[in-house]
């Protein structure tokens, strides 16, 4: 597979003269050059998906650094404080535009002038709507970065950049043009099935996933164009869907250092678990953590309702995250059952999925750090069999003086399962079709079945994923908060009360105290007053399921929606990049404390300055990170 792969570069290289492309101005000349009868069309589309799949130098900064630390699948700085490393949106603009785009636009091309030409294959024209299906989706994701983008490029000049409205309607189109010609009797050889990653040519696959995608982009419009959004959305869901396990859009990954080499699998980073996702699943479902352990952990399973030792000097509070101040010196009474399955408890070493990176030192087994009074050691903790997530931002005086929180062995981290480059890297799956189709059901839109039943059937296919779909009829119908004030019951929309009753234990002189807990209040949706709807059970779920996968989804969702409750970055010091937020406003969440986009590279502007200035007119703000793309909230 090697050798084929780095054949159909050299072979993208002849023909359109761009895969080792790396200046702005070169990326968009004609990828014609040679003659289309020469080539083969399922290698473009091969080149397009495999190249997608980001090799280690564009994973590890796109959809680790950006992605799931915007989207809150895992603590991190940078983007989340506002940052913007330009060198990074850079390689990953440039590999779009010259290499996974352009191969895709290739394809299209390539068999059209075969079809008009009478060389082409029986199986031609579907390969033309499958690169016109995949090109949508490419080109989707560009856009949820960056904004506006070209809808026609590569015709030899530089290309005019359309507003996100335009590019969107383009793409909704698109779909639904290009899955209706699909032929699904058509039937490809062995040979050319191998050319596709992701469904082998099924085509009875690939137009469900060019349905359910539409899906997706429809709902994106939800918040500012419902009209366009109701009228796609039910197109598209009265089509076949992404519904069964085995329909799922995921490429197979390996190890070595290329495209398809795990995006998760860079030692260096340690893809320790957000507040967002402890918040979340802590308490969720009822489940007790003492069944889900192994019986020497078991011990370490603590009672109800307690939140740890209060440690208010190390740990910060200028943030609204609810368990801000203390640690917790054990495990969380009862769990959401898949917590435990995508983040590994630190000091679980027998556990066959405990991730051991970096392979070059001891750090995620060192699980006994320090407090300091800011010079001397006044505490040790030893956080094997602890759970903990805390918030990004400045930590300032609390966090020089903590050794324990963001380091490696103290924190839960991302299993082992998803970084070593032997799992799939996961586009769509079904249980996103049914979270779709429950919220539009909740929005009055017409779908094949009622909110309720999509919504515990997105539940019990994700939980069926992570192999604890026996515990979904228990979990289905628990009406237990989690940390954000949502359940897990369809049925229970009883909000929480303001605040719980919760045990704790001074940290430095262990005195047990209680203190009231509040639910937060997530001023972004519903200015704060709703935590238990019909919505937000949806987008918690979807949140949870789409972890650690999809992190640009559930970065997408918070930026449409404003959920799931995302906790505001610390601000013991004033963080430049993010000025809405301050020591006086830190419990109030607002669109204005969240990034938004990724600029756009600083070559865009020096190669093609009346597209950049077409793009940055259609963003309606300056080309920042804080800038609100056209269908999230303002």
């Amino acid at each position: 597979m090697k050798n084929k792969y780095t054949g159909m570069w050299m072979l993208i290289t002849v023909l359109v003269m761009a895969s080792s492309c790396k200046k702005f101005d070169e990326i968009n000349t004609n990828p014609l050059a040679a003659s289309a009868d020469q080539v083969q069309v399922d290698y473009f589309i091969n080149n397009s998906i495999i190249g997608s799949q980001m090799d280690p130098h564009i994973a590890e900064r796109v959809f680790i650094l950006y992605w799931k630390t915007a989207g809150h699948q895992q603590m991190g700085g940078g983007i989340s404080s506002g940052g913007y490393n330009d060198g990074w949106s850079s390689d990953y603009y440039s590999s779009y535009m010259s290499g996974w785009l352009n191969a895709a636009n290739s394809a299209i091309q390539v068999g059209n002038d075969q079809v008009a030409k009478g060389t082409s294959k029986l199986y031609t024209k579907n390969l033309i709507q499958v690169a016109r299906i995949w090109r949508a989706y490419l080109m989707s994701e560009l856009s949820d970065n960056f904004g506006p983008i070209p809808i026609n490029s590569f015709q030899g000049t530089n290309p005019e950049f359309a507003s996100v409205k335009d590019v969107y309607y383009h793409l909704l189109d698109e779909l639904k043009d290009a899955t209706s010609k699909l032929d699904v009797t058509v039937v490809n050889p062995d040979a050319v099935k191998k050319q596709d990653p992701a469904f082998q040519y099924d085509y009875n696959k690939w137009k469900r996933y060019a349905n359910t995608l539409r899906l997706r982009l429809a709902m994106r419009l939800s918040e500012v164009d419902a009209a366009k959004a109701k009228t796609a959305f039910e197109e598209a869901a009265s089509g076949e869907l992404l519904t069964a396990a085995d329909q799922t859009f995921k490429v197979a990954e390996r190890g070595g250092w290329d495209a398809l080499t795990g995006v998760m699998s860079r030692e260096w980073n340690a893809q320790i678990m957000s507040a967002t996702y402890r918040n979340l699943t802590f308490n969720l479902g009822g489940i007790s953590s003492a069944t889900q352990v192994s019986a020497g952990i078991q011990s370490f399973v603590k009672p109800d309702n307690y939140i740890g030792l209060r440690l208010q000097d190390h740990f910060t509070m200028k943030t609204n995250d609810p368990f801000a101040g203390y640690w917790l010196d054990g495990l969380p009474s009862k769990i959401d059952p898949r917590a435990f399955k995508a983040f590994i408890i630190p000091g679980d070493f027998n556990n066959s999925n405990f991730n051991s990176y970096p392979s070059w030192d001891n750090t995620a087994k060192t699980t006994v750090r320090t407090l300091t009074d800011g010079t001397t050691a006044i505490k040790t903790i030893d956080a094997k069999y602890s759970w903990n997530g805390f918030t990004s931002g400045d930590w300032g005086v609390p966090g020089s003086k903590n050794n324990v929180r963001a380091f490696n062995g103290t924190m839960p981290r991302t299993s082992n399962e998803f970084r070593t480059s032997a799992s799939s890297r996961i586009f769509l799956a079904n249980w996103e079709t049914y979270f779709l189709l429950a919220e539009g059901a909740v929005r009055g839109w017409a779908t094949p079945m009622s909110a309720k039943a999509a919504y515990e059937a997105g539940v019990k296919a994700n939980l069926d994923y992570w192999g604890v779909g026996a515990q979904s009829t228990a979990y289905l119908t628990s009406t237990a908060y989690n940390n954000a004030g949502t359940s897990v019951s369809w049925d229970h929309i009883t909000e929480p009360p303001a605040t719980r009753t919760m045990n704790y234990k001074d940290g430095l002189t262990d005195v047990d105290g209680t203190v009231q807990i509040k639910y937060p209040d997530n001023t972004i949706y519903k200015s704060g007053a709703v935590k238990n709807d019909l919505l937000t059970k949806i987008i918690t779920q979807k949140f949870i399921a789409q972890t650690p996968w999809l992190p640009l989804e559930t970065w997408s969702d918070h930026r449409r929606l404003g959920l799931p409750f995302f906790e505001n970055p610390a601000v013991e010091n004033p963080l430049v990049n993010l000025p809405n937020l301050t020591a006086g406003n830190f419990m109030t969440t607002s669109v204005k404390n969240f990034p938004q986009r990724l600029r756009y590279p600083s070559g865009l502007k020096n190669s093609n300055a009346t597209g950049y200035n077409q793009a940055v007119g259609f963003l309606g703000g300056e080309d920042g990170v804080l800038t609100p793309l056209w269908w999230a909230k303002k």
